[in-house]
């Protein structure tokens, strides 16, 4: 009987968190919750935060990272896992499904299937995208065509680049990509700091 029940707790636990930056030395975190420079205007996560996904997902990224930097960009991480508790912080500001998941749903970031990116030079500058990271408007679109020419292009390059190693799209929001098959995976609510997430 201890036998059964400990084979149902391991088959029951859910796939371990990695740090991004140990497949992604190079990769420039960024996370804006976890400073008070997004559009909640407030810390959200401790300051000692990191960039944790899912093995699948950080392995995808991987991916996407050794075809940028081949191309002259690195990555900049804004958001990857999200506890799921800071869900319901972020919905009482906008509570607009496309911008911010309803909490009882969860987001894909509460299950370590989705990351919020953009890119910088391999030297770590700045490069334009057609709107700043988390804006709730029709300039963070996919389809939005107004932008300048270089801004489009690097939204392009890195659509492109990360349907090309397995991710989807969030047509509202330029930086959101997910595991297409993220909802199988159980929505958590572990701190940064636990145990499995890349210790």
């Amino acid at each position: 009987m201890m036998h059964l029940l400990l084979t149902l707790a391991l088959a029951a636990a859910p796939d371990p968190l990695v740090e991004v930056t140990t497949l992604i030395p190079d990769a420039v975190v960024d996370l804006r919750y976890a400073t008070a420079d997004n559009f909640m205007k407030k810390q959200v996560y401790p300051s000692d935060a990191r960039c944790l996904l899912l093995e699948r997902s950080a392995r995808q990224l991987k991916a996407a990272a050794d075809l940028l930097r081949a191309k002259g960009y690195r990555l900049r991480l804004y958001d990857c896992y999200r506890p799921h508790h800071v869900q319901f912080e972020l919905w009482k500001v906008m509570p607009v499904p496309g911008y911010v998941a309803e909490p009882k749903k969860g987001s894909n970031h509460n299950r370590g299937g989705a990351v919020d990116l953009g890119l910088v030079t391999l030297e770590g500058k700045d490069v334009d995208f057609p709107s700043p990271y988390d804006h709730f408007g029709k300039e963070a679109h996919h389809k939005f065509t107004a932008g300048s020419k270089t801004a489009l292009e690097h939204r392009e390059l890195l659509r492109t680049t990360m349907e090309g190693v397995g991710f989807k799209k969030n047509p509202m929001e330029w930086w959101h990509y997910d595991l297409p098959d993220a909802s199988k995976y159980p929505l958590r609510d572990e701190p940064f700091s636990a145990p499995d997430a890349g210790q």
